[in-house]
């Protein structure tokens, strides 16, 4: 009988330095039975046979849409022997469903996560499904972090290997740091390893490798290709793939190529063993295949090409020329900077005058009434609990605390406010996915994912934070989740009264204030 719980080949191939690493994502559809899972299975199996994938990531529905789980079709390839990476969003269910979920995975022997924010809902049964976004992706890195703490105490000694995602391909400067600055985050919080978001840019993929080496961070990390159509990459292009990026000028290039089918598989084939051979060369542990949605002869066409041509990864630079207009580089140019620091706040982007003085008067703000340092926190405290015993203590803070915090900050009253972390930016109200923790991967070009017509809340908040010289705050531990309890009551009395997130017996806010990583400049 199969043993699945020494099934850990992933775990072994992707720590071990001389080995470069192959993995092959795959997309369930929305079937329980039939062709769909028959096919998904069948590239299982010939991957199983193959020898060479350490192992297969089974998305979990993508696009924020419904599919087949991916842990019911995880199980069944565990169970022919293939290892399993299991996408698991922060989407679709609160902390209780998603914990709940953990330790179904780990009974049935699953524990390589790959934690993602998830895209935002998509349509379901009547409609648009209600985006819960409880947890962000670094807050499930820890609450996988600490199970894995109770499995260890239980007698089970191997935890879950948890890994993240970061999209390099970003265009503005505000976007690249909160990007790189929530990777270093997500490591805090316990990411063992690292795959990329898809992009066809040399240079951001070597970005990615110095910025890791500027933080300290060595965690092994795939970067991911693609078997390209000219359907595929329009779809890219029109931003229809959240954090995927396909220039104008590539999609003009696909299509030429697929005015003949033929030749088009073969071209598609070959810039996926090309782009692998860059990885590899640029010091990357391996690759993350993507696209392989019929059967698995195409990706063994991949590794046998990439196979052949491995060693001439210069000679393929120049076939991943494809920036964004104007984008912004952490690095100079030159591939040979050595140990240089990135360019963050070199020449940074303004603000404007508003935003910044607005930054400036609420730090100033934040630094006198809401800092435990300060000689008259004491006094604030006294206060605070004088109020919070008095019969009409909750009309005063709304009239105090909630009216002016509506108008300054389009305040949601959560009672456990994280504005001091996003540049003085409400998240609940002004970010979609409510993340405390950095950018999700779904920005463009600065602005939301979910609402194009809104600035990325992140790229703003950095936009104020960079002239202050403040953004080492964005990249320092790691914020709590919202306290639910503590909902429509006053974060004032709150935070004085030692009730928020940022309160000393708050276990997660212990831990996050003990993790970090070498932050970047800025």
């Amino acid at each position: 009988m199969l043993r699945l719980d020494m099934i850990r080949v992933f775990q072994m191939e992707i720590t071990n330095p001389d080995h470069f690493t192959v993995t092959l994502e795959l997309v369930p559809g929305r079937e329980a039975s039939g062709r769909a899972v028959d096919t998904v299975m069948g590239i299982a199996r010939d991957a199983m046979s193959d020898g060479r994938v350490s192992a297969v990531s089974i998305t979990d529905n993508p696009g924020g849409n419904p599919s087949l789980s991916p842990d019911v079709l995880g199980y069944n390839i565990f169970e022919i022997g293939m290892d399993v990476i299991v996408h698991f969003t922060c989407r679709d269910s609160n902390r209780v469903g998603m914990e709940s979920r953990a330790l179904q995975l780990a009974m049935m022997g699953m524990k390589n996560i790959l934690a993602l924010n998830g895209d935002y809902s998509g349509r379901g049964f009547g409609g648009q499904g209600a985006p819960v976004f409880d947890l962000d992706s670094v807050q499930l890195q820890i609450m996988l972090g600490l199970l894995s703490e109770r499995m260890n105490d239980s007698g089970d000694p191997d935890g879950f290997f948890t890994g993240c995602a970061v999209s390099p391909f970003k265009s503005t400067e505000g976007e690249c740091f909160a990007q790189y600055a929530k990777l270093c985050r997500k490591a805090a919080g316990g990411a063992k390893f690292v795959i990329t978001q898809l992009g066809y840019d040399a240079r951001k993929f070597e970005e990615l490798i110095q910025i890791e080496k500027a933080m300290g961070l060595n965690m092994p990390t795939l970067g991911s290709v693609y078997v390209l159509t000219p359907k595929a990459a329009a779809i890219m292009n029109g931003g229809n793939v959240p954090g995927a990026v396909v220039t104008d000028k590539l999609l003009r290039r696909v299509q030429k190529e697929w005015e003949d089918k033929s030749s088009g598989r073969l071209a598609s084939i070959e810039r996926a063993a090309r782009l692998a051979a860059v990885l590899k060369g640029l010091g990357y542990a391996g690759m993350h295949i993507g696209g392989i949605h019929r059967r698995f002869d195409t990706a063994g066409r991949i590794l046998d090409r990439f196979e052949e041509i491995k060693d001439q990864w210069k000679e393929f630079l120049a076939d991943f020329d494809f920036p964004q207009p104007g984008g912004f580089y952490a690095f100079p140019t030159s591939s040979a900077n050595g140990d240089k620091a990135p360019l963050f706040g070199k020449n940074p982007p303004g603000a404007g005058f508003l935003e910044a003085l607005r930054y400036s008067l609420f730090r100033r703000a934040h630094n006198t009434f809401f800092d435990s340092r300060h000689l008259l926190s004491p006094v604030y405290r006294k206060l605070s609990e004088t109020v919070d015993r008095m019969p009409a203590g909750k009309l005063l803070m709304r009239v105090v605390e909630d009216i002016p915090k509506r108008v300054l900050f389009d305040c949601q009253r959560c009672g456990d406010c994280a504005i001091q972390h996003v540049g003085f930016l409400c998240p609940e109200s002004q970010c979609a996915k409510h993340i405390r923790n950095g950018a999700c991967g779904g920005s463009s070009n600065g602005r939301c994912e979910v609402f194009p017509d809104r600035p990325c809340v992140w790229d703003r908040a950095y936009r104020r934070m960079v002239n202050a010289k403040t953004t080492d705050q964005l990249s320092r531990g790691c914020v709590p989740p919202r306290m639910w309890e503590l909902n429509q009551t006053s974060s004032w009395l709150n935070y004085h009264l030692e009730r928020d997130h940022q309160g000393p017996e708050n276990q997660i806010a212990t831990r996050c204030r003990s993790a970090g990583c070498r932050l970047l400049p800025g």
